[in-house]
């Protein structure tokens, strides 16, 4: 909803959120949120490296993708995919970070052993 800031950010996993003005990019926002996203490129769309995805229901809270997110992305945008420096902001959106694998096969290591399952990595 949209408060007299702004708009919400949500970022998943963890939950974590900004209130960002109407269009300000997903990485400013990410940051303003505490949220580390990588990137090397200072925002211009050349490294890809701040690619987030967004659910079908919340693609119309961001900014239509300009040619240069079109050019790097493709068909990755039909899948929700967006880079964060060139997403901007135009409504309230939960934003889904990628994993980083260590952490992923940590967090599906640990939910084997929950489960009572063994590993086949170990």
């Amino acid at each position: 909803m949209k408060t007299q800031k702004g708009w919400t950010v949500t970022f998943q996993p963890g939950g974590r959120g900004a209130v960002v003005k109407h269009g300000t990019s997903l990485l400013e926002a990410s940051r303003k949120a505490g949220v580390a996203l990588t990137t090397r490129c200072g925002g211009k769309a050349g490294c890809l490296m701040c690619k987030v995805k967004v659910e079908d229901d919340c693609a119309a809270a961001l900014k239509p993708p300009e040619d240069a997110e079109q050019r790097k992305l493709g068909s990755l945008l039909e899948e929700g995919v967006r880079l964060a420096c060139q997403a901007a902001v135009w409504n309230d959106v939960t934003v889904h970070l990628p994993e980083d694998p260590l952490k992923a096969a940590v967090r599906r290591r640990l939910e084997a052993a929950k489960r009572g399952e063994e590993d086949e990595l170990w």
